[in-house]
């Protein structure tokens, strides 16, 4: 099992910044991937930003490539999303989840951190 909680999110004005934590626990293998997803009012949840937890390879949506950054730091087994210059259309609720491997669905998920970026 694997229990992620997330937190860092707030209110910012477009063109700021806000870095989001998703804290680990549980049994956290080499192989396993932490990704972040959003989910807008009205509109599905969508894949932001993963990483493998071992390597530290990254991957990211289109949408975000350039101004998002997913790292992770072990000795704290947590998950850090680095977000600038925010949009607008940047606000959702951003929730952590983990798979097992790259092949993996995303089994775990944290209960959410509202993100809300004002014009």
């Amino acid at each position: 099992q694997v229990q992620l909680v997330e937190s860092g999110g707030g209110l910012v004005q477009a063109g700021g910044s806000l870095r989001l934590s998703c804290a680990a626990s549980g049994r956290i293998y080499s192989n396993y991937h932490i990704g972040w997803f959003r989910q807008a009012p009205g509109k599905e949840r969508e894949f932001v930003a993963g990483i493998n937890w071992s390597g530290g390879s990254t991957y990211y949506a289109d949408s975000v490539k350039g101004r998002f950054t997913i790292s992770r730091d072990n000795a704290k087994t947590s998950v850090y999303l680095q977000m600038s210059p925010l949009k607008p259309e940047d606000t959702a609720v951003y929730y952590c989840a983990a798979r097992e491997s790259s092949r993996a669905r995303f089994d775990y998920w944290g209960q959410g951190t509202q993100v809300a970026v004002s014009s």
